[in-house]
């Protein structure tokens, strides 16, 4: 019978060592998730949060409720990049109603602005070359200044015999 004792107390401090181990985590409570709704205009564009997840709007993504605010990051091509802060409201419970945690906005929403494509850069301006003065019209009593030296007369000509 003496044997029996040893043997059960030693089964028993077996036992009692293996609950040691056991982890007290079990009994704390997790942090709630939050339902967050991400939306953009126009759709499609992908949305991260800084706490981490993300998607392509419209969607939903489930963030552990944190203790300060965070933001949200859109991206679309041919759009600019947007972020919109959203803040976490804790509302604690009592004995007759547990917790809550929402965020606000929800949805969040953003509207998504074109991005402005490049202006072409211009050529530097050069100034004009003038044109090619027009002949003068010929009997005019004034000659063209911008031609250079007048041109010679031809010598005039001897008026033809009458008989």
């Amino acid at each position: 019978m003496v044997m029996r004792r040893v043997i059960a107390i030693a089964f028993a401090g077996a036992s009692l060592a293996g609950c040691s181990s056991v982890s007290w985590d079990m009994f704390k409570s997790t942090p709630p998730a939050v339902q967050v709704r991400l939306e953009s205009n126009p759709p499609g564009a992908d949305a991260v949060t800084s706490l981490g997840p993300g998607c392509k709007t419209p969607c939903a993504v489930s963030v552990p409720a944190p203790d300060v605010p965070f933001t949200v990051n859109y991206t679309l091509d041919k759009y600019l990049p947007a972020s919109v802060p959203v803040n976490v409201i804790k509302t604690p419970g009592d004995f007759s109603t547990p917790g809550s945690v929402t965020t606000d906005p929800n949805p969040v929403l953003v509207e998504l602005q074109p991005a402005v494509p490049p202006k072409p850069v211009k050529k530097p301006h050069r100034p004009k070359k003038p044109k090619a003065a027009a002949p003068a019209a010929a009997g005019t009593p004034f000659p063209d200044p911008n031609s250079g030296p007048p041109a010679a007369a031809p010598p005039p000509t001897a008026p033809a015999p009458t008989r």
